[in-house]
């Protein structure tokens, strides 16, 4: 089935999604990087500032290592920014250190849709790899039905199974789309409140860079959506007969 034309065709068009939308946040990155900030904050300080505007002082703000590799862990309230993001004090730098304490606010707000998201953590994990192989394994075993006596055969019930475990990582990539939109919304809001963005100018640089990331969690989506589609049509679940 790796062979398959179908499955060679959505994979191609997964990773023209991701090339695509990667090359668009490095270049509004290096773009926003030419915005300096008026207020001269750099994206660690901005991060403060803002943590400690909205009352939340038990997160650590660590620099971390690579290009972009900005995160918010909730488990451990670490908010790792990159070098870029840490030391600059740019549009971009601030911006996504803005969306990343953007996050942060999110769970000590209780926001439901990154809540939705955390739960389903443990479920795309086994999703992502059991339920690909029950899948595969119900394929095998000839999923749809026995053709012969017209009775589904176990093959379909593993397949089933599969592809309701498997469905979770696209859940997760749609829950993932507000969860990120938010973060940039509170992250634009947040820097323009506290003065650490100035003008239009800086605050058009820091919409732009954020909304090339965002694209990238709908191409994820996308691909999602396709590769599910693709199981399920393969699976043979569809042609189930009563």
């Amino acid at each position: 089935m790796f062979f398959d034309p179908l499955y060679l065709i959505i994979m191609l068009i997964c990773l023209a999604l991701s090339a695509i939308t990667s090359l668009r946040v490095k270049t509004a990155f290096a773009r926003g990087k030419k915005t300096a900030v008026s207020s001269g904050v750099t994206g660690a300080e901005a991060a403060a500032r803002i943590l400690k505007a909205n009352g939340i002082f038990d997160v650590k703000i660590i620099e971390g290592k690579g290009f972009l590799t900005d995160h918010y862990n909730p488990a451990t309230k670490n908010l790792v920014l990159s070098p870029d993001v840490y030391r600059g004090s740019s549009a971009a730098s601030v911006g996504v250190a803005a969306h990343e304490v953007g996050h942060a606010v999110q769970h000590a707000t209780g926001y439901r849709w990154l809540g939705l998201r955390t739960a389903l953590v443990p479920v795309v994990n086994i999703g992502s790899n059991i339920g690909l192989w029950l899948v595969i394994i119900g394929i095998i075993l000839g999923s749809a039905y026995q053709a012969s006596s017209g009775n589904l055969s176990i093959g379909y019930y593993l397949a089933l199974a599969g592809v309701i475990l498997y469905s979770a990582t696209f859940v997760f990539s749609v829950v993932t789309v507000p969860v990120e939109i938010d973060a940039s919304r509170r992250a634009v809001r947040e820097l323009e409140a506290d003065g650490i963005t100035r003008s239009a100018e800086e605050t058009e640089a820091v919409r732009k860079v954020l909304s090339a990331a965002a694209l990238t969690y709908v191409a994820a989506a996308i691909g999602s959506l396709l590769q599910l589609a693709y199981w399920v049509l393969r699976s043979g679940i569809l042609n189930r007969r009563d």
